[in-house]
């Protein structure tokens, strides 16, 4: 049985998780939030005093690092070594460390293979910097989605100060900036639109907006359309 996939890419802060997890649960699919699990092994770099630089040790400890995804009251879970970090993953010194890490052949070996087994196993929506280009390049729905930089710094520093999170928005803004600089060069699977992924700017959408958008561009899909 062929299960569909929806790959939705796209530079930090876009509001890509938000936009596939309310996706996923309105069509019953299953959520993947890939940078979720690129997350939680740059917390774990972290916890053992490694800088990003140094590929070659983090090559040595990613044996000794178990990602796991669960879901809870509907709600998904990332395990790091069987410790729930999802409360963890989403500080700016985490965010730096998974886009200085992420480019690494070890590092994305270690994820791709998981990431493309849950999407053979059920419908999913799957989220991240190349899942239309890279990891599920035969993805039935292709979607980029971005926005202006300095919009995404607004909406990161919004959730960061909901958590209580000490921020500030000018840094947030040049954080994002330096992220999409790295992710774009990157050698291994750069940040980059798919050729046949469609092109969805959030700048001046609300997240109903944008999740309606998608359900469309599904249902357009599904119907023998081309996404649009």
């Amino acid at each position: 049985m062929k299960h569909y996939s929806i790959a939705i890419d796209g530079p930090a802060g876009a509001g890509k998780s938000t936009i596939a997890k309310k996706a996923a649960k309105r069509l019953g699919f299953l959520y993947v939030d890939t940078g979720a699990m690129y997350r939680a092994l740059a917390l774990y770099f972290i916890r053992q005093g490694i800088s990003a630089d140094e590929e070659d040790r983090i090559g040595e400890v990613l044996d000794d690092a178990d990602i796991t995804i669960a879901y809870e009251d509907g709600t998904q879970q990332v395990y790091l070594n069987g410790e729930n970090v999802s409360g963890l993953i989403r500080t700016e010194d985490v965010s730096r460390m998974t886009s200085a890490t992420s480019r690494y052949a070890a590092v994305r070996s270690k994820l791709l293979q998981l990431q493309r087994k849950l999407a053979k196993e059920a419908d999913v929506v799957m989220d991240g910097r190349d899942i239309g280009t890279f990891v599920l390049p035969d993805a039935d729905l292709k979607i980029y989605m971005t926005a202006g930089s300095r919009e995404r710094a607004k909406r990161r520093f919004l959730e960061l100060t909901e958590q209580g999170i000490p921020c500030n928005i000018e840094e947030i803004e040049k954080g994002i900036i330096e992220r999409d600089e790295r992710d774009m060069n990157r050698e291994i699977a750069p940040l980059a639109k798919a050729e046949d992924a469609v092109l969805l700017d959030t700048s001046q959408m609300s997240v109903e907006e944008v999740a309606d958008a998608v359900l469309a561009m599904y249902q357009n899909k599904a119907a023998g359309g081309n996404g649009t």
